[in-house]
C-alpha cells in the first residue's frame, strides 16, 4: 500500500497560485467538489487526520461508500498510487499551505499569515511546493 503522508513538512503554495490571500473554496449546492471536501475535513479536524485519511474520506464520500465497507475500499484505493496533497487545488489555486506534523497529521495554514511565514522559515520543517497549474 502506497502512502501520501509526509512528516514534518510544509507544502507551500504553488509558485503560480493566482491569489495573494488564502480563499475558502466555493461550496456548491450540488455534489461538493473534491477541494471543498478537502477544505472542510482539514479545517474541521486540524492535526487529526493524515493526508491518506483525507484523500480516502473524500473518495469514500463522493463514491457513497458505506462505513462498513470502507476498510476494504481503503485497501483497494491505496493499492494504486494516489496523488498527494501537493496536487490539491488548496495549494495550487486557493492559497493554502498544508502542514504535516511529526505524526503525519495535516492542517491548513493561510498563505501570508504569521504561522505560514514561521513554518516556511523553520529549518526543521521540510519545504515542498504545491504543483504548478501551468508548465513553466
Amino acid at each position: 500500500m502506497g502512502s501520501t503522508n509526509y512528516a514534518g513538512t510544509l507544502i507551500q503554495v504553488a509558485e503560480d497560485c493566482p491569489v495573494e490571500v488564502a480563499e475558502r473554496p466555493p461550496i456548491s449546492d450540488r455534489t461538493p467538489s473534491v477541494v471543498a471536501l478537502q477544505y472542510a475535513l482539514i479545517t474541521e479536524h486540524p492535526y487529526e487526520m493524515t493526508s491518506d485519511d483525507v484523500l480516502f474520506e473524500v473518495y469514500a464520500t463522493r463514491q457513497s461508500i458505506p462505513v462498513e465497507k470502507r476498510s476494504q475500499a481503503r485497501a483497494a484505493f491505496f493499492a494504486k498510487d494516489q496523488a498527494c496533497l501537493r496536487s490539491s487545488p488548496l495549494g495550487k489555486r486557493y492559497g493554502w499551505g498544508i502542514h504535516h506534523d511529526a505524526d503525519n497529521r495535516v492542517a491548513l495554514v493561510p498563505f501570508g499569515s504569521d504561522a505560514y511565514q514561521a513554518l516556511a522559515a523553520d529549518p526543521a520543517v521540510k519545504q515542498l511546493k504545491a504543483m504548478r497549474s501551468k508548465r513553466a
